[in-house]
């Protein structure tokens, strides 16, 4: 196990994975998370400030919640962030769909083996024929 200091309290303790929080504030922060969720579902109009007084929670743990997709704003709000790849406004997370479908297919292309290139590395394992260097 590791240790190391709380981001919110910077109280030593045993680190585990995942955020880098003690259990007391792990605790602390999913139930401000509940009370920020029950404010934006009974007030759907609000956006990231309102809901930071009213709950009394930092406007940069909300926009976390956003990216993290925990958390997410009716269409009617101002709330809003941008693609981090694009820059195009999103509701919820990091990318919006378009850049989101870019990547993987992407990630599908970087992946896929191209044919031709594997069949002439067979051909070169399986020719008995010396080879000769240009």
């Amino acid at each position: 196990m590791d240790v190391r200091n709380c981001r919110r309290c910077k109280r030593i303790f045993n680190y585990v994975m995942g955020p880098i929080y003690c259990v007391e504030c792990k605790k602390a922060l999913e139930e401000e998370f509940q009370v920020v969720k029950k404010y934006v579902q009974d007030n759907p109009g609000s956006d990231i400030h309102m809901v930071s007084e009213a709950c009394d929670v930092d406007p940069s743990q909300i926009r976390q919640w956003i990216r993290e997709e925990r958390l997410c704003f009716s269409d009617g709000s101002a709330t809003g962030l941008s693609c981090e790849r694009c820059g195009v406004m999103i509701r919820t997370g990091r990318f919006c769909e378009k850049c989101k479908l870019e990547m993987s297919n992407g990630f599908r292309n970087a992946v896929r083996k191209d044919p031709a290139s594997a069949s002439t590395r067979q051909d070169a394992k399986t020719n008995p024929k010396m080879r000769f260097l240009e």
